[in-house]
């Protein structure tokens, strides 16, 4: 193992430990999020740029790492930035964390993985040579994979970083701006009659749907691409 591989390794076991150790994954969690709102929201309003910032390079972290709690540090996104930053902000990050994790993957593990798993991975790099970009937006749209392992996966293959970070931007935008969206909603909640507003019920059935409608988009561009 090469010095620098060995480095990258020390610092993502440092950051781990440090997430691990100060208990982050218990602090991003719904409840957690839900219990601190109003204290939060507060110091946001005052510190809007910083805390915009800070939450997109958090975010980057949790993502590149795959540490938990992506999904609510998306939902918190819309309940403390809106729709409009919101959505910037994880968009942004996510991408950049998706990216990172790819680079570390193809960095730490491409060599050794690609030999042990060959006949796998040929399968993806045949997918990618077939199907070009359209075989990562797959993947991303319709989630029958956790994001982290898409993130692994095609960092062992051949693709480029730009085809994987421009692609992986475009096919996660839907998703993200659902999952925001239901930020914002939860943000409004004061009270138990709150829950059954038209506009949360509209918000959590377009995260029911989104799959199915994701799905339903790849069927047809599929079919189209058959076709022509």
């Amino acid at each position: 193992m090469t010095r620098s591989k060995l480095l990258l390794i020390l610092v993502i076991a440092a950051i781990v430990g440090f997430f691990l150790g100060f208990d982050g994954h218990k602090l991003l969690t719904l409840e957690n999020l839900q219990a601190n709102q109003g204290a939060l929201a507060q110091w946001i309003d005052q510190n809007l740029l910083i805390a915009v910032v800070g939450y997109a390079a958090i975010y980057v972290v949790v993502t590149a790492l795959s540490l938990p709690g992506a999904t609510i540090m998306t939902l918190a996104g819309g309940a403390f930035f809106g729709n409009l930053y919101g959505l910037a902000a994880v968009s942004i990050a996510s991408t950049l964390g998706a990216s990172l994790a790819f680079l570390v993957a193809r960095f730490l593990m491409r060599d050794t993985l690609r030999e042990r798993y060959r006949e796998t991975i040929a399968k993806m790099d045949h997918g990618i040579k077939k199907d070009g970009a359209f075989y990562l937006a797959t993947l991303r749209l319709v989630p029958v994979f956790p994001f982290f392992l898409i993130n692994l996966a095609m960092g062992l293959t051949g693709m480029k970083l730009r085809t994987y970070a421009l692609v992986s931007w475009v096919a996660m935008l839907p998703g993200t701006f659902v999952f925001v969206n239901a930020g914002t909603q939860l943000g409004q909640i004061q009270s138990t009659g709150d829950i059954v507003s038209a506009d949360l019920l509209l918000s959590f059935a377009l995260l029911g749907l989104f799959p199915l409608i994701a799905k339903f988009v790849v069927g047809l561009l599929r079919r189209r691409k058959v076709l022509c």
